[in-house]
């Protein structure tokens, strides 16, 4: 029989559950206060945090930690490193400290794009982001961090996003208390992100140079037939589109993420997967998740997700709907 969904869900994610598992309740207690209100973690706890990770890591299968990060080039980054280590006598061990948990140092002399400085010159930082769950992905522990240059200069997505939700906090709490709302300690942004792609036959895909290289359509005729018979939009789904959609579900569901509703849209190959909306953060972390499983799943069923704005010139393009709310703590 096969297993549930709501059996597997997260399971591979170093989320609440998980933590409540491997850690001690000090320490659970004192990493959701980090989690809630950004209080400073001090090594001793981090070097419980990491060993928990590392003992729920590899008890899943995984060998490798990596700091995933969100440089400014519309892609994720990774940083692999094995958990072995050399004993004195020679041996192996498998180790993970509080340290490597809490900072990273890639080169940063690449990002965005190769070559912009010399290497001696541009060390970079990636730092643990703890409100963003660390998760497994092909057996490798992921760590969200944000990322910065030696010198504190912002090289990522991630850190204006946590700092703008930081300050829509503090104003949002300013502004209750002249309504009398002292109780409020913290204001949380949260958002839903509707992600729309194409989906097309690899095949046909490998013909067209445009696609390949630009995400597009440069040249050609229009197709014999658009979005006039309206027969697309929530039509049933095809098999092979089926079989996609139910796979990536079942990839999106062990890394925690809550993809809710999926469809045909407008444009004929056109579709729509939404998830249950969270915070901010957490969800452009989700999102950018999503978008490379769906790449990945994709490639395994003979098909090429698209996810440029407008791929084909006169049907719909796909739009990333944001359904963002604030709230309090109360």
């Amino acid at each position: 029989m096969k297993e549930r969904a709501d059996q597997y869900f997260g399971s591979m994610v170093f989320g609440d559950e998980k933590m409540r598992e491997y850690l001690s309740k000090d320490t659970y207690r004192q990493l959701k206060e980090t989690i809630r209100v950004g209080k400073e973690l001090n090594l001793e706890i981090a070097n419980q945090v990491a060993h928990a990770m590392k003992e729920w890591a590899m008890a899943e299968g995984a060998t490798h930690y990596c700091h995933w990060f969100q440089p400014m080039t519309s892609i994720t980054a990774e940083k692999h490193e094995s958990f072995l280590v050399p004993s004195s006598e020679g041996a192996a061990l498998m180790e993970f400290s509080g340290k490597e948990l809490i900072k990273g140092e890639p080169d940063a002399s690449s990002f965005p794009s190769g070559g912009l400085r010399a290497t001696f010159e541009a060390r970079g930082y990636t730092a643990w982001d703890p409100s963003s769950y660390a998760f497994i992905k092909e057996n490798t522990l992921c760590i969200p961090t944000a990322f910065c240059s030696y010198s504190g200069e912002v090289l990522d997505k991630k850190t204006p996003l946590l700092r703008s939700m930081e300050v829509i906090s503090r104003e949002a709490i300013r502004i209750l208390k002249l309504f009398g709302r002292s109780d409020v300690k913290r204001v949380v942004t949260t958002v839903g992100p509707e992600q729309e792609y194409f989906l097309v036959d690899k095949d046909l895909y490998l013909k067209r140079k445009d696609l390949i290289h630009t995400g597009r359509t440069l040249v050609g005729a229009r197709p014999p037939k658009g979005q006039e018979l309206e027969d697309h939009y929530f039509g049933n789904l095809k098999s092979r589109v089926s079989a996609f959609m139910q796979e990536l579900d079942e990839e999106l569901w062990k890394l925690g993420i809550f993809a809710k509703t999926e469809h045909n849209e407008v444009a004929p190959s056109q579709h729509e997967l939404a998830p249950v909306f969270t915070t901010s953060n957490l969800a452009v972390d989700q999102n950018q998740l999503t978008m490379e499983m769906m790449k990945k799943i994709a490639d395994k069923h003979g098909l090429v997700c698209l996810l440029h704005e407008k791929p084909f010139a006169g049907v719909n393009g796909s739009g990333k709907h944001n359904n963002w709310s604030i709230s309090t703590d109360t």
